[in-house]
Formats: structure tokens, C-alpha cells, sequence
């Protein structure tokens, strides 16, 4: 049996609205980590114990997300103007932000989904199969193919030193 609701919930709101204030800011982030979990308590009793929450309530996320992501792509194109991230500051900017903004911008939003789920929410990609309801191959092939289209387009920048 999995867990119950509560521990979901305890163990995983957190993760899930930091995911969600990097995509849409903090004010949506919270309007929609709050209705996943409504939705996710709404259907607790169809979840299959042997399947893993976690990607079942990013799956969920991600179906509310798809209303949001004009706003995302919005953020991102004013990120790459102003170089001023709107939801996440650190202490030290990172280097050549605008461009990664501005190249997310462009990405198509499936592209965007797989490749921030991977990055942001550190899913694994069977965990981006099951949240998306796509075949682990089809995740792979398409981070495969953002991460060389963003390699193309950034060229050296962000790119991790080995």
C-alpha cells in the first residue's frame, strides 16, 4: 500500500511548489501547488498503491500547468530582456542568463515541460513518462534533442564544466 495523503502531502508540497514558482512565480505557484493537491485528494482513491506519487502529482501539475505556460513564456522573454530572473534571485547572478531565458522562450512547451521537470523538479525520466503520460523513450529522445538544440543555440553558455 502507499502512502497516505498526508505523508504525500508532507513530503512532497515543498519540492512541488518550488518547481512551480520557478515556472510561474510564487503567486501561481501556490494557487497551483494547492489545486494539484485538490485535484490528487479528489482522485487519492484511483491511485494504484504500486504506483509512485511523486510523478503522478507532477503529472497533475503539469496538465494545470498547460493553462499557465503563456505566462511562463512571458516571464522568460522578460528574463532575457531585463536579465532580472522575476522569481528566483541568488546572491550572484549566473553568467549569460538572458540568453538561457531567452532560449527557453523559444522552446516548444513539451520541449520546455521534459527539460525543466528534468532540471528543476530533478525527476528521473521514467518519473517524466509517468507524470506526462508518454513513454520513457519519448522523454529521452526529446531532452536528447532540446539539450543539443539549446547546445546549439547557447553554444558554450551554461554549459556544466567536466
Amino acid at each position: 500500500m502507499g502512502p497516505s495523503f498526508d505523508a504525500a502531502f508532507s513530503e512532497e508540497f515543498a519540492s512541488l511548489h518550488r518547481y512551480l514558482a520557478r515556472r510561474v512565480g510564487a503567486s501561481a505557484a501556490d494557487e497551483l501547488a494547492a489545486e494539484t493537491f485538490a485535484v490528487a485528494f479528489r482522485r487519492w482513491d484511483r491511485l494504484d498503491p504500486e504506483r509512485s506519487v511523486r510523478p503522478w502529482l507532477y503529472g497533475i501539475a503539469a496538465n494545470l500547468m498547460r493553462h499557465h505556460w503563456r505566462k511562463e513564456r512571458r516571464m522568460l522573454r522578460a528574463y532575457a530582456r531585463t536579465g532580472v530572473d522575476p522569481v528566483y534571485t541568488e546572491d550572484e547572478p549566473a553568467e549569460d542568463t538572458r540568453e538561457l531565458a531567452a532560449a527557453l522562450a523559444e522552446l516548444r512547451r513539451d520541449e520546455r515541460e521534459i527539460l525543466l521537470l528534468h532540471a528543476w523538479a530533478e525527476l528521473t525520466d521514467t518519473e517524466i513518462a509517468a507524470a506526462l503520460g508518454i513513454p520513457a523513450g519519448t522523454v529521452k529522445s526529446r531532452l536528447s534533442r532540446t539539450r543539443e538544440k539549446l547546445r546549439n543555440r547557447l553554444g558554450p553558455v551554461g554549459q556544466e564544466a567536466v
